[in-house]
């Protein structure tokens, strides 16, 4: 009869008699050996230790494997598990090692040479993943890219050239001579014939912001920057937002 069963067997009849199952002797000797398993605190080497350097320091002193607050806490005297922590693989120092001489990369071939043997993204001659995904068509990404949309600008020194209470368009500034044609050759600028305007702040001469000196004006434009919005409605102007593809007003929701 096992320990267990003896065990479960005086647990649950405290007052039975078990020297029908078993020897008194051997009744004897297993109940001591219980009480000894039951009483005896778990030790440090109770667990196999595998850092042969720690063996003979634990058989000398268990209460080194005891975790004790140090002049930083307890965290200040942690320490790897036994075995967790295993020493860089040296290879080159011998063929002793199992990493000497060619240090596992072999005799021949090109793998087997100093520096880099292969370019970046080569895979053999096969078709590399840069090659086989699909591309954009039109323009590639980058600079100037699909991502990048080029304005004509209008600064503020041009609607300072209007009249107050005007109409301030692309179209009006070429008619009335304040402004050149624009010229923008990269990214997109042109819908359906229409060039896209932004509507931006300037500095004169002297590196100063140019402020504007116009009120009332109804400027319309694809986009403005927030220092040009500012300005227009602080002088009681308005700000129309334009669609890039029917260049129609937008209306404020």
């Amino acid at each position: 009869l096992c320990l267990s069963c003896l065990s479960s067997v005086s647990a649950f009849m405290p007052g039975a008699q078990v020297s029908g199952f078993m020897p008194s002797a051997q009744i004897q000797r297993a109940q001591a050996q219980l009480s000894r398993r039951s009483s005896a605190p778990l030790s440090a080497l109770s667990m196999k230790v595998f850092d042969w350097k720690r063996r003979e320091a634990l058989a000398a002193d268990s209460s080194i494997a005891d975790i004790s607050e140090g002049e930083y806490g307890v965290l200040g005297n942690l320490s790897p598990a036994p075995g967790s922590h295993r020493p860089k693989n040296r290879k080159g120092r011998g063929i002793a090692a199992g990493q000497g001489a060619t240090c596992g990369f072999g005799m021949r071939g090109q793998k087997s040479r100093s520096g880099r043997p292969e370019r970046p993204g080569f895979e053999g001659g096969q078709t590399p993943l840069y090659r086989r995904l699909p591309k954009y068509v039109g323009k590639p990404m980058g600079r100037d890219g699909h991502q990048k949309t080029n304005y004509g600008l209008i600064k503020l020194d041009v609607l300072n050239k209007f009249e107050a209470n005007s109409e301030v368009t692309y179209e009006n500034a070429l008619e009335k001579g304040l402004m050149t044609k624009l010229r923008i050759k990269k990214g997109t600028s042109v819908m359906r014939g229409k060039q896209l305007i932004k509507v931006i702040g300037c500095n004169d001469e002297n590196r100063e912001p140019v402020k504007l000196a116009v009120s009332g004006l109804t400027v319309k434009a694809h986009a403005f920057t927030a220092s040009a919005v500012e300005q227009i409605q602080a002088n009681g102007g308005k700000c129309v937002l334009l669609n890039p593809v029917t260049n129609e007003e937008l209306k404020d929701e």
